[in-house]
């Protein structure tokens, strides 16, 4: 079996993660990359089998980088096949944005009740108010205004989270128009300034992977991807 360290990286990854990976891949470090629709996150078991067709599309034994978290238990189950896999050890893409468990986990606990909002689910229309706009032209206002309710009627906080001055200037305006739909639930507005520390310690853990540890899984060919992994140990 040829060792990890001589194996093309591949990353298979959300598309809301494209520019930074694009940022911190060293050049020539990946062999390829692939970027996933946004909208599947809101499916898992279409996740679930688009991440594991593109895996099994790949030909040459190869560490895959997965840019995603569980994600709703949406890579439960993905098998590697004859490749190595690596993947962050998170919930979701909110603490790789943010860039570290620890500062979503302060987050979490300074309001629990929060929805984050980043320039990908904009553009992707994945957000409160183009779902509300989807459901009127599908159901009507009636039924689009219930199933919106009960959706996000528990939430208390909206954080828009950004990488770099340049996308808050952009995108703050739609960042704020979705933000002014969610008042309806009381809902306050905030912004943070996310991390890439997540990006790089994952991309140097591919340069020189050789077992799972707090932060990243690294799952062997022949493996399989359990939710049970992404559980961590409170001290």
């Amino acid at each position: 079996m040829m060792p990890i360290s001589n194996q093309p990286v591949v990353v298979v990854a959300c598309q809301v993660f494209q520019d930074l990976f694009a940022r911190f891949a060293r050049l020539g470090a990946v062999q390829k990359f692939i970027f996933l629709d946004y909208g599947l996150h809101r499916v898992p078991r279409k996740l679930n089998q688009a991440i594991q067709e593109a895996l099994d599309a790949l030909v040459e034994p190869s560490l895959v980088v997965l840019g995603y978290g569980l994600c709703g238990n949406g890579l439960n189950g993905i098998r590697a096949g004859k490749h190595t896999l690596l993947i962050s050890r998170a919930d979701d893409c909110i603490a790789i944005l943010l860039g570290s468990y620890a500062r979503y986990q302060r987050e979490f606990k300074t309001e629990s009740g929060t929805y984050y909002l980043t320039k990908g689910w904009l553009e992707s229309g994945s957000n409160p108010l183009q779902e509300y706009q989807e459901y009127i032209q599908k159901y009507g206002d009636q039924e689009a205004d219930w199933l919106i309710d009960s959706l996000y009627h528990n939430y208390k906080r909206l954080v828009f989270v950004v990488h770099d001055q340049a996308d808050l200037e952009k995108y703050r305006p739609r960042a704020l128009e979705v933000a002014g739909f969610c008042t309806r639930w009381g809902i306050r507005y905030e912004e943070i300034l996310g991390s890439t520390e997540f990006f790089e310690n994952l991309l140097e853990r591919a340069a020189a992977s050789s077992q799972s540890n707090e932060d990243f899984i690294l799952v062997p060919p022949g493996g399989e991807l359990r939710q049970e992994q992404f559980l961590r140990l409170e001290t």
